[in-house]
């Protein structure tokens, strides 16, 4: 942003005016304080300096400041530019309706203020209005042909209403316009993941981490990386040439990525790996490491789990993220390596919870484990493919089934309310990391989860999964399919229209009233 300037009262004011934008947008901003002030000094009037000292104020983490400063100018001069960083600070208060309104107000004064309607579209899609967006958007485009993030995020809502072709069309013309957009890669990428061209997605896959997010929403636009050659698959003539009895002698080292799910779906290639390498370290997250160590490495001697990547990483010839062996493997649909179970749960431990769930007096009981939300609530794709628990609460009323809880949260709003927990059996408390909740599920018949952790640990042990999906959800569950490639015991059942829940949990209910039939249950 930058400030305004009003018909200047003197030349003087005026080309201090002029230091002070210049110093404000070179990050000098004790220099710009101190030439606003003394504007001030001169003329108590001047909404320029009013303006610059808001934007100062925002930069300085005082947002409350900052509106006085935008009020008071506006009320001496109410002008376009003073909306739109009016704008800004009222989304860092939270207070998004005061931030659209203001956009509305700029753009009453000039209507053909293309940044105004890209803030407005901009705000709309974050508050989950894609259609509104995509009006504003339009119109942005109308006025900045070229703007190439504007024509990426109207893909974005293309990709989130289900409309694919739309989706690519726009991620590709924001890289004809800005070839350097990553975030515009990595969306291209997946959409053309979810519709199934692996081959063409996964160079553009290798730009995801632009829209890395921590868990509590927060960017994290960092590659996962090491001082190291970077293997991309090469054969033997490549990086990992084999030794002179043709035998694999590097070493190869993985580095971990994003949430627990992704690395329970990509672990699968870590063997896959040692058939190229003479050792695999992947550097592993504490809660699924036991589980790994019992599935993977005790069948492997050849993997090794780090619990940090290694500071000198002289053990290790070469590296790979873990979400890029795919493409280092060149998997296609017709190739994903879906040998389950390649995850197992500890025979000692399953048996305790066996006896566990044996001491119930109605032990004959089918037990479906289920999880109704997913973590990382700060995470915008949280809120469409969680539930609440009254939301569950007509899964959970059938009577004919021992609901075993499987939600595992820090957010307190997504535990069970007081009824939905009386339905539940709940021994979360007890599992400590994914290798207690693997023994669990293995006593399980069936599991009901949401696009998380829990149903990728399920369907890798090649336990019946019953998956609650968004529509139009994460590339990996594909479109227009009720199965998954990566996953054969997995079964999706997907939002048919945007947010529609109930429809998705009326076809789970009489799915589950066809598998465990109960005469008496007349609930769906």
């Amino acid at each position: 942003m930058s400030a305004n300037r009003p018909t200047p009262s003197s030349s003087a004011t005026s080309s201090l005016h002029d230091q002070a934008v210049a110093a404000y947008q070179a990050g000098h901003h004790d220099q710009a304080q101190t030439l606003a002030d003394q504007i001030l000094q001169a003329d108590s009037r001047h909404t320029g300096a009013m303006h610059l000292k808001g934007l100062l104020a925002l930069a300085a983490g005082n947002p409350q400041r900052a509106q006085q400063w935008l009020d008071q100018a506006i009320q001496l001069r109410p002008e376009p530019n003073l909306y739109n960083s009016l704008y800004a600070v009222q989304l860092r208060l939270g207070d998004n309706a005061g931030a659209i309104q203001s956009l509305r107000n700029g753009l009453a004064l000039q209507p053909d203020f293309a940044a105004l309607h890209y803030n407005l579209a901009l705000t709309l899609q974050h508050l989950d209005c894609p259609e509104d967006a995509a009006v504003s958007y339009r119109r942005a485009l109308e006025l900045d042909p070229g703007h190439s993030a504007a024509h990426n995020n109207l893909g974005r809502i293309f990709a989130d209403l289900g409309v694919p072709v739309q989706a690519e069309h726009h991620y590709r013309r924001a890289l004809e316009l800005a070839p350097a957009n990553l975030i515009a890669r990595n969306n291209l990428s997946m959409v053309l993941l979810a519709t199934g061209r692996y081959q063409q997605a996964w160079p553009y896959f290798e730009d995801r981490w632009a829209s890395f997010r921590r868990a509590d929403g927060s960017p994290a636009p960092e590659p996962v990386q090491a001082p190291l050659p970077r293997w991309s698959g090469e054969g033997p003539s490549g990086v990992h040439a084999a030794g002179r009895k043709g035998v694999p002698s590097e070493r190869l080292l993985v580095l971990g990525e994003q949430g627990y799910g992704d690395s329970l779906q990509f672990v699968r290639y870590l063997p896959m790996a040692l058939e190229r390498f003479a050792q695999v370290g992947y550097v592993c997250p504490a809660p699924l490491r036991r589980l790994y160590e019992e599935s993977l490495c005790s069948r492997w001697p050849g993997l090794v789990l780090l619990g940090a990547a290694p500071a000198e990483p002289g053990n290790w010839d070469c590296y790979c993220p873990l979400m890029s062996l795919p493409m280092a493997f060149n998997t296609q649909l017709a190739t994903i390596p879906a040998n389950t179970p390649y995850l197992y749960a500890d025979k000692v431990r399953a048996a305790s919870w066996r006896t566990r769930l044996d001491a119930f007096p109605d032990a004959h009981m089918p037990r479906v484990g289920v999880v109704w939300a997913g973590g990382h609530s700060g995470i915008a794709v949280d809120r469409l493919r969680s539930l609440t628990a009254a939301q569950i609460a007509p899964l959970l009323a059938l009577e004919q089934i021992r609901w075993i809880s499987l939600q595992k949260t820090d957010d307190p709003a997504k535990l069970a309310d007081p009824a939905s927990h009386a339905r539940l059996t709940d021994w979360t408390a007890d599992l400590a990391d994914f290798a207690e909740t693997a023994a669990l599920i293995e006593n399980l018949d069936l599991v009901i989860s949401v696009d998380t952790s829990v149903a990728h640990l399920a369907a890798a042990m090649d336990r019946p999964v019953w998956l609650l999906n968004r529509f139009a959800g994460c590339w990996r569950w594909l479109r227009e399919r009720d199965d998954s490639p990566w996953y054969p015991s997995l079964r999706l059942f997907t939002q048919q229209q945007r947010g529609n829940w109930d429809d998705v949990l009326t076809r789970v209910g009489a799915a589950l009233q066809q598998r465990f039939p109960h005469q008496n249950s007349n609930l769906f």
